[in-house]
């Protein structure tokens, strides 16, 4: 074991034996993004999920759903399904260096409302009762405009990434991506895994009991990742001060 895996290991343990000998726990979920079909990645992060026995909240792309994913999660315990936006394309304009949206401030609000309906009934339709009524908005971004109108059409839930979005009722945030985007995608690392714990954790000390998201994207997971996942889960799952409540719950 490597100095900087042991060091989060350690350093995750002390957290959770604080909330434990105040007989209090931090509250953990997962989500991961851009699921349309079954792949050995996703049969490999649905394998942790039950082998910890902890929900899993897949956010599906609408357009690009298969009927095959939806007969893969048919009997799967723990896998649960947030609706990704419509197709996970971009609309913000490059050449003015904003960055990455689909559900930003170039759409048509009219027109992106009727596509997220008609994404709302794909998934409705292809996973029944799993489909939790809740947005991820590609690339976490969303327009306050767009996010004050998805209650209107049955989408009341959302979830982006760390402080975007002024939080509001059945909002649930990811705090963690275990993943680093620029150049070669690959795993953040093991300290950068400890201080982003770090900084989530001391926060619950102190800020209620918002629930810790880890992020995932299982299509562009290393061998690293999947190290990491285990090794995280068979912590935090067992520990008597974390608690990882129901995903249908947490957006009640």
């Amino acid at each position: 074991m490597t100095p900087e895996r042991k060091r989060f290991k350690d350093e995750l343990v002390r957290h959770l034996d604080w909330f434990a000998a105040r007989g209090r726990k931090v509250s953990f979920w997962w989500r991961d993004d851009d699921a349309i079909e079954p792949t050995p990645a996703l049969d490999r992060m649905l394998k942790i999920a039950n082998e910890h026995e902890i929900d899993l909240a897949l956010a599906v792309i609408p357009k690009d759903a298969t009927d095959a994913l939806a007969e893969r999660l048919l009997n799967e315990p723990h896998a649960f399904v947030l609706q990704h936006g419509w197709q996970h394309k971009n609309f913000q304009l490059k050449e003015k260096r904003e960055k990455a949206a689909e559900l930003g401030s170039r759409r048509d609000p009219d027109e992106l409302m009727a596509q997220l309906s008609e994404g709302k009934a794909r998934l409705q339709t292809l996973f029944g009762e799993r489909f939790i009524p809740a947005i991820v908005p590609p690339w976490n971004r969303i327009d306050p405009d767009i996010s004050r109108r998805l209650p209107g059409i049955g989408l009341p839930g959302l979830s982006t990434f760390t402080f975007h979005n002024f939080p509001h009722d059945h909002q649930v945030q990811s705090h963690i991506d275990i993943l680093k985007w620029k150049k070669q995608v690959r795993f953040i690392g093991w300290e950068s895994a400890r201080l982003r714990f770090d900084l989530q954790l001391c926060r619950r000390r102190n800020t209620g009991n918002e629930p810790v998201g880890l992020l995932t994207h299982h299509l562009a997971h290393d061998e690293a990742s999947f190290e990491f996942l285990d090794e995280f889960l068979s912590i935090a799952t067992d520990h008597e001060g974390a608690a990882w409540p129901a995903v249908k719950g947490l957006f009640a």
